[in-house]
């Protein structure tokens, strides 16, 4: 063996830390540098290169940062690990087996104490918001439950409102007269006796009376044989049974009158002037008792 093995052999190893900063003064980097490479805070960068792993937050974060550091250099970061669990060995006791040891590979993705500060206060929001709900359950009066029994109705609305509506009741208009048998005599005249018109009407024959003309009146012998319409609306005969009537006012206020109950011209009977065509019928004179011849 040379005396120069001999003397390398003697000298002391040279520490994880010491390799490190050996090899970033080699690539000419510093370490401001290499803490924006490695997104690793330079002062950690500081207390890996001296060694000084137990100033770091935790083991995982000496393991991973080491790791880090070793590969942004090119060196073999597994040799690097190791040696860091070795020198981490001496400082505290090793980590329970079974149990996987947490190892940040990539210090950018460890989340910083900004982000620890948010996870923390969304937190203290939802137990607030889990609390307050809580107690507006706990506190606030039941709701309104609908209720089981069928919805009253009124019977008489209900089959008033199903009821059809009466019909409306002729206000005024034309008034027409309507033949509903053959040959039905008719006299209309105005209130100074002028005629208008007089025949015998056939069966479905119509006549309307003129508007322009005051206090128009009626003659026939067959009321009963006469439909009447005042405004297209159909109004009660003047009588249902055959008679002679004369002189009825057959304007529409008249008519609508006797339909409502109102009092109108009363009809005078034409008993003593018997409609053309009516046979008079001749009254027996009564018969007077003669004694006969008393014998002598």
């Amino acid at each position: 063996m040379s005396e120069d093995s001999v003397i390398e052999a003697q000298l002391p190893l040279e520490s994880v830390g010491a390799r490190l900063m050996r090899a970033r003064e080699a690539s000419g980097m510093s370490r401001a540098q290499m803490a924006e490479l490695t997104k690793i805070p330079e002062r950690h960068l500081a207390e890996i290169e001296a060694n000084n792993f137990g100033a770091l937050p935790a083991r995982t974060y000496a393991v991973g940062f080491s790791r880090s550091y070793a590969k942004a250099l090119g060196l073999n970061d597994q040799e690097i690990v190791d040696a860091v669990r070795a020198e981490l060995g001496q400082i505290e006791p090793a980590p329970v087996r079974g149990l996987p040891a947490f190892e940040p590979g990539d210090p950018a993705r460890v989340p910083g104490s900004r982000f620890a500060w948010f996870a923390a206060l969304a937190a203290l929001l939802v137990v607030i918001g889990g609390f307050a709900f809580a107690w507006r359950s706990y506190y606030s009066p039941a709701g309104t439950l609908p209720s089981a029994l069928p919805a009253e109705t009124s019977a008489p609305a209900a089959a008033a409102s199903q009821a059809p509506a009466p019909a409306a009741a002729p206000t005024g208009g034309p008034v027409v007269f309507t033949a509903m048998a053959p040959k039905v005599w008719v006299k209309f005249y105005d209130g100074t006796g002028k005629q208008l018109m007089q025949k015998e009407m056939a069966q479905g024959e119509t006549w309307t009376v003129p508007q322009d003309v005051a206090d128009v009146k009626l003659w026939t012998a067959n009321p009963q044989a006469l439909a009447i319409t005042v405004g297209g609306k159909t109004v009660p005969k003047l009588s249902e049974i055959q008679q002679t009537l004369k002189d009825v006012p057959v304007t529409a206020a008249a008519l609508l009158a006797r339909g409502q109950g109102g009092v109108a011209a009363a009809p005078q009977a034409a008993a003593s002037q018997p409609a053309p065509g009516t046979a008079q019928t001749a009254i027996p004179a009564p018969s007077v008792a003669v004694p006969a011849p008393s014998a002598t």
